[in-house]
């Protein structure tokens, strides 16, 4: 994975690269290294929350008269720490498992719902996979498309009708199936996040009354190529409740990978799957130890 990754971040991992290795040939005192590091960090689109606490705990716990290379491997322990803080675990070991995708239309939420839907029928599991965004027929016309390349059925709705009850739908197929996995695609119209919130919480209820315990995984999926703009998307999400962590999207390609560190640092949730290129196999399960290093080497 880490040499997979590592190609995916060169952008970001060049805006570190070279003033680290400026750093490396200077003999500069520590405070000076750590301001130059700051500035990197914040060129990388880390945010000045997350890098401020972390320029201050590499402070915390290095000497003055430490390496540049000793203060690097500190800054590579404290963005693990900070991206493994909160459990990962993905559960969906029961009869019948439900996904939901939340996020803004643009954001990578149909794409993202592929490539689950691919991993997961291929570590064995009989998805199904339905297109609750019903206001928009290109959302769901793209759901099709991808169904019909992997070979997993799709269930859609009439253009325009009620999201929860095509979900509804949805979940009675499932069990007369028996199939194992529902993956829900959802709509994202943001600018109207009153009654988007009060639609995914309908369709939140549904499936709670349906299945005992479901949604089991509820995963924001949101653009890294946007960088901090992705926290102010996010923040409008948590009004929505039940997030269970982030399907981090478009990571390929963009100078503020570093986005990933204050994304879990601010909106205190996991980042479970990041998404690498446009093809169904471009997935990742994401590990705090392989992007800190891969970002960082």
């Amino acid at each position: 994975m880490i040499g997979n990754l590592k190609e995916k971040l060169a952008e970001t991992r060049e805006t570190f690269k070279e003033r680290f290795e400026e750093l490396l040939r200077s003999d500069k005192d520590r405070e000076e290294v750590l301001d130059k590091l700051a500035e990197s960090m914040i060129l990388a689109d880390i945010g000045i929350h997350s890098t401020e606490r972390i320029i201050h705990s590499i402070r915390e716990k290095s000497k003055k008269s430490d390496s540049f290379e000793t203060i690097k491997k500190i800054l590579e322990e404290e963005i693990i720490n900070t991206l493994a803080q909160f459990p990962s675990d993905f559960n969906l070991d029961h009869s019948h498992s439900v996904i939901m995708m939340v996020g803004v239309n643009g954001g990578g939420k149909t794409t993202s719902l592929a490539k689950l839907a691919y991993s997961f029928t291929k570590e064995g599991k009989n998805v199904l996979m339905v297109a609750a965004d019903t206001f928009r027929a290109a959302a769901q016309e793209q759901l099709a498309l991808w169904g019909k390349k992997l070979n997993v059925p799709v269930i859609q709705g009439q253009y325009g009708s009620d999201p929860a009850s095509v979900v509804y739908d949805s979940i009675q197929s499932l069990k007369a199936r028996s199939l194992q996995l529902l993956l829900v695609d959802t709509a994202g119209r943001i600018h109207t996040n009153t009654n988007l919130m009060k639609e995914l919480e309908k369709i939140k209820r549904i499936i709670s009354r349906e299945i005992e315990g479901a949604p089991h995984e509820i995963l924001l999926a949101l653009d890294a190529s946007i960088g901090q703009n992705a926290l102010i998307q996010a923040k409008e999400f948590l009004k929505f409740s039940g997030l269970t962590g982030i399907f981090l999207t478009k990571l390929d390609g963009t100078a503020k990978g570093g986005s990933v560190i204050s994304i879990v640092d601010e909106l205190k949730l996991p980042i479970k799957f990041i998404g690498i290129g446009e093809n169904e196999k471009d997935m990742l399960y994401f590990s705090p130890q392989d992007f800190a290093r891969a970002l960082l080497s």
